[in-house]
């Protein structure tokens, strides 16, 4: 069994890393970002790389080592070279447009969806029927797609509604006369 805890993180050129009372903050030329740190695991920055061992030799330790070296990585891929996810729309006269801090949807419905852009987060709409959704952290990006997708989800008869790209929509056959 290999262990992904095991490999330490590099830090690149242009990143600090730095840990103070239990928080791991990490700044790059994107911005910076910061991660509560597991108790059960010990942290050294040396090397240019940050690397992890279990605290003891419980269950919880051993299962928390991987999980926090991604999310380590995860940070320091956030600032060198940030997160992003791409929605398209598919159906007649579905479409998004991008205002100021506001996603404007029109999804089928009888009124207009409005959806509030978080802070941190960067949405473009190239034409109206895709819309990119950038940020640091990657946990916002996934949750604000997950959130805008919620809005018309895409059916498998006709594949209408809001998917990710590269995303494959079983199709059904439908009714037979």
């Amino acid at each position: 069994m290999s262990r992904i805890g095991k490999k330490p993180v590099v830090i690149p050129a242009g990143v600090t890393a730095t840990i103070n009372d239990g928080v791991l903050t990490v700044k790059g030329a994107k911005g910076t970002l910061t991660l509560g740190l597991a108790d059960e695991i010990t942290y050294a920055i040396e090397d240019g790389a940050i690397s992890m061992q279990p605290a003891n030799d419980t269950k919880r330790a051993r299962a928390f080592w991987g999980l926090q070296r991604t999310l380590v990585a995860n940070l320091v891929t956030g600032v060198t070279e940030g997160y992003s996810k791409t929605l398209l729309i598919t159906g007649v006269g579905y479409r998004a447009t991008a205002q100021g801090k506001t996603l404007k949807l029109q999804l089928g419905y009888s009124h207009d969806v409005n959806f509030p852009v978080p802070e941190g987060i960067e949405v473009k709409t190239p034409d109206n029927t895709t819309v990119e959704i950038s940020g640091i952290d990657k946990q916002k990006v996934g949750q604000v797609a997950a959130e805008i997708r919620r809005w018309r989800k895409p059916e498998p008869y006709k594949g209408k509604g809001i998917k990710y790209r590269g995303e494959f929509i079983f199709r059904k056959e439908g009714k037979k006369k």
